[in-house]
């Protein structure tokens, strides 16, 4: 790495290593005996550490701390997923070891391998300063990144099963718009949103089920793919070395995709700081516009802006309700992550954004 990817662990969330090494015993390579953690400083979801084996390097991914939602951050889900999808997506890291047991660090937890590259968020890494051409290059790989996950042949790789993609649209609207309702209500009289009246909430919600299209085909669906998912070569930005975070991954609409990946791509600032895309990044990178049609044609379909509407609409609140959820959590003191203070005013920002695209629909 050009540079560090990696930060002491945050207070709070370190790791009991007497319990990990007992556990890893005779699973793993490496000294265990020298087993030393660090943490990868990005993300608002699962935690996720640099495990240090001796000479060997692993990457540990596990729920957040303090109650989480009934069937999210599954780890097992997570993991048994690289398992069929990393032979026929390379991208895709290998898993190396899942350990169940909760008694271990409190909630189950997955070994991956250990890949090395630039994950790109708030500006060019200094590898690439010298290379007028990397945002473009940046924004094709991860366009090409994307085509190349939905052409993944699902029945041939034994994926379908993973998901239910018959009405993967209405159960989506379904169910973003109860976990929005739930978080919501975990905040009423909290004064930290505006009421539905002002906001348009329910009105978005109205909207997306008045108009559910029926699925434009069947597909893996990452259902967090952005750019600060991708891990790309230090010495070649348009080569992808990762796509990490499979934790929501199923088989729907590809075009689900493709709208939460126009929503962060459009977004001023990201969750977390990012200003990485069409709208927060200098010069040269793809334009919604040229990602869309750049996306049709590797998909060889047709495909034009307005046609990804109700998937970006979709994209922005489902952003919304996960960062809500969160702050939620926060509010209610499960975790005390100060990074996450400021995501109620993110959620808002996200479902003003959704109605603004709403009532420009003819």
């Amino acid at each position: 790495m050009s540079r560090p990817d990696t930060a002491p662990v945050r207070p709070g969330e370190e790791l009991p290593l007497d319990k990990l090494r007992a556990a890893l015993t005779g699973r793993l390579a490496g000294d265990l005996t020298a087993l030393s953690t660090e943490q990868f400083p990005g993300g608002f979801s699962n935690l996720t550490y640099l495990l240090r084996a001796g000479d060997q390097e692993y990457v540990l991914r596990r729920a957040p701390l303090g109650p989480v939602a009934k069937g999210a951050h599954d780890m097992a889900r997570e993991y048994h997923l690289l398992e069929r999808i990393h032979p026929v997506f390379p991208a895709a890291p290998r898993p190396e070891v899942l350990i169940e047991d909760p008694e271990v660090l409190g909630s189950p937890f997955y070994l991956m391998e250990r890949r090395r590259g630039e994950v790109v968020r708030t500006a060019l890494p200094a590898a690439y300063s010298a290379n007028a051409a990397a945002p473009r290059q940046l924004s094709e790989a991860m366009v090409d990144t994307l085509a190349a996950l939905h052409a993944v042949d699902i029945d041939a790789a034994g994926l379908r099963a993973i998901g239910r993609p018959e009405g993967f649209n209405g159960r989506q609207v379904e169910g973003w718009a109860g976990r929005w309702r739930r978080a919501r209500a975990l905040l009423q009289g909290s004064g930290d949103l505006p009421s539905a009246d002002e906001l348009h909430d329910d009105d978005v919600i109205a909207w997306l089920e008045a108009h559910t299209p029926a699925e434009s085909a069947h597909t893996l669906v990452h259902n967090d793919f952005k750019l600060d998912n991708l891990m790309m070569d230090p010495a070649d930005p348009s080569k992808v070395v990762a796509l990490l975070d499979w934790e929501m991954t199923t088989v729907g609409d590809p075009l689900v995709d493709l709208g939460l990946t126009l929503t962060y791509w459009t977004m001023p600032v990201q969750p977390g700081g990012s200003r990485i895309g069409a709208a927060g990044a200098p010069e040269g990178y793809l334009t919604r516009e040229a990602f869309i049609g750049r996306y049709a044609r590797q998909r060889g379909q047709e495909l034009r802006p307005q046609d990804v509407v109700w998937y970006e609409v979709l994209g922005h609140f489902k952003l919304a309700v996960i960062v809500l959820q969160i702050f939620a959590r926060y509010r209610a003191g499960q975790t005390s992550d100060a990074r996450f203070a400021p995501l109620a005013a993110q959620a808002e920002w996200l479902i003003r954004e959704a109605w603004r695209r709403v009532a420009g629909q003819p």
